[in-house]
């Protein structure tokens, strides 16, 4: 069947191309649809180092992964993997054989193998997830090993983070370096592609521009109604961003836009599309020094602070805000989540209650409240703690801290602020890597773990959920887990992160529209084949 569809293609093609003269003339040639949109800059096309949500975005369209989160619902789905099994702790994959990279080289387990090694050799971007995998061979052309040194369930989810390269195609392409692997092709994949993904790289400067088109042979097929080119911009100022879509000149935004921009927007007729990734907004604290080293006085701050008013800040209409309630430490639609009607509220009487059990005398400390200086959003949201914390009697001062002076801060904790405000994501969308890097002891004095909680229960939970293979299990595990982190309250936990985009009404994109066609994963909302271009 394939084969006739390619048959057909090829004779329309040949069919266009003896009509383009009358079409020009009767203005009735289909241009070419080209979507255009921007992030935040670098565009990192390498696959061993791609981490930021350009990154991302470039991952999910020009190569391929063995899994995908399933749409609408928790789990994964097999991709390039036909199906997988278990053995003992290794995981046994089974790839499908009708695959091939942009170069035409077929896919073989052999670059997969390949793929694992690179990463775990560079030993940059994501591949910290794997650090539980001892390695992968090819037991035959089309299945694949990977061993792993312990039971390990979020191992699947990691998946979603080993695009897969052309082993052949980078081994032709070696720069300068020591040993058989030279570089590891790093010279070539910082501005070459190697995927097998439905958009091929035409051209790519990861400050300004890159520049992807339609694989006409990808194994899944792209559908015409799929942007033809995709022209992904970096960096673009706010202004430039607004003035460009409302001229029709871009499609779809970042979605770092002020909330007065996107409002500007939307009163021109953009619409909105929404992202939520497995990530929140967490107002850190310090629990290893006074006072918050005392959980009543922590609990007295989590129950005073104003979550419907943090709401409403970063709200664009009265439907659509830069983040949804949140109904406890982990975000709605992961594993162990509270149900999105058990919103977290302010109880000053509660908040009262606990200050009163508090060891500590409010008259005689103040709270250090930092937040990120390239982050203007969070002095919003210390001006609002300080108001909400002084209803108690509480002192603060707010301080600005920079990015770089922060994550050296946090190396100690006698060095750490007492309440640090920090945007957090599961990278793989499994719960495993957004909660065990914030609360396990093992992790504390990170960027994400400036609390410094040392918790037995929470430990053993974390654990669990990384060791137990069923949904079910994992449910349950982290479900405890976290009832256990509302209970000691080493966070408040403000709200969950929705990115919100502002787009033209040239495309339409269900998996940031529509709910159950949202992957649940930061950045695979912009999987380009998914999209429609409507001529509008």
């Amino acid at each position: 069947m394939q084969k006739t569809v390619r048959s057909f293609a090829a004779a329309l093609l040949a069919a266009s191309a003896l009509t383009t003269a009358v079409a020009a003339t009767t203005g009735q040639a289909a241009a070419q649809t080209v979507l255009r949109l921007d992030e935040v800059a670098v565009g990192e096309l390498d696959p061993g180092k791609a981490t930021d949500y350009a990154d991302s975005i470039l991952m999910f369209n020009v190569y391929d992964t063995l899994v995908l989160p399933k749409q609408g619902e928790v789990g994964y789905a097999p991709h390039l993997a036909e199906s997988w099994e278990t053995e003992g702790n290794d995981f046994i994959f089974k790839l499908r054989q009708d695959v091939k990279f942009q170069s035409g080289n077929p896919l073989t387990a052999e670059d997969v193998v390949f793929s694992f090694d690179r990463m775990k050799e560079l030993g940059q971007g994501l591949s910290f997830v794997f650090t539980k995998v001892e390695g992968a061979e090819a037991v035959d052309e089309h299945t694949v090993r990977f061993r792993l040194s312990e039971p390990y369930s979020p191992f699947i989810a990691s998946l979603v983070r080993l695009p897969i390269v052309d082993k052949k195609l980078v081994m032709e392409n070696l720069g300068e370096g020591e040993g058989e692997m030279k570089d590891w092709g790093q010279a070539f994949l910082s501005s070459h592609s190697a995927g097998s993904g439905a958009y091929k790289v035409v051209s790519h400067n990861p400050q300004e521009e890159t520049v992807m088109e339609k694989n006409p042979d990808y194994f899944l097929g792209v559908p015409d109604k799929a942007p033809d080119q995709v022209r992904l911009r970096y960096s673009l100022e706010a202004a430039t961003v607004r003035t460009l879509i409302s001229q029709g000149e871009h499609d779809i935004s970042s979605q770092w836009l002020p909330p007065e921009v996107l409002k500007s927007l939307a009163a021109d007729g953009a619409q909105f599309l929404t992202e939520t990734g497995g990530g929140a907004f967490y107002i850190k604290m310090n629990t290893a020094k006074p006072p918050l080293d005392d959980v009543n006085c922590r609990r007295a701050l989590s129950a005073a602070y104003d979550y419907a008013t943090g709401i409403r800040m970063v709200a664009i209409t009265d439907e659509i805000a830069q983040g949804s309630p949140s109904t406890g430490a982990i975000p709605v639609g992961m594993y162990g989540a509270n149900p999105a009607s058990e919103v977290m509220q302010r109880d000053m009487e509660a908040a009262k209650k606990y200050l009163a059990e508090c060891k500590y005398d409010p008259s005689e400390f103040t709270l250090e409240i930092s937040w990120i200086g390239e982050v203007p959003i969070e002095e919003r949201f210390a001006l609002l703690m300080q108001a909400n914390f002084a209803e108690l009697g509480i002192k603060s001062e707010i301080r600005k801290v920079p990015w770089a002076l922060f994550t050296e801060q946090v190396t100690k904790p006698e060095n750490t602020p007492n309440i640090s405000q920090i945007f957090v994501n599961a990278v793989t969308g499994d719960p495993d890597t957004l909660m065990y890097p914030m609360y396990h002891s093992s992790a504390a004095g990170t960027w994400q773990s400036p609390e410094y909680l040392k918790d037995e229960k929470v430990d053993a939970l974390l654990e669990k959920g990384r060791t137990v293979m069923s949904d079910e299990e994992r449910e349950a595990a982290y479900s405890e887990l976290n009832d256990r982190l509302m209970e000691i309250a080493p966070t408040i936990y403000a709200y969950d992160r929705q990115s919100v985009f502002a787009a033209s009404n040239r495309v339409k994109v269900p998996a940031l529209s529509d709910p159950s066609k949202s992957f649940g994963m930061d950045g695979m909302g912009f999987t380009f084949r998914l999209m429609e271009m409507t001529g509008e």
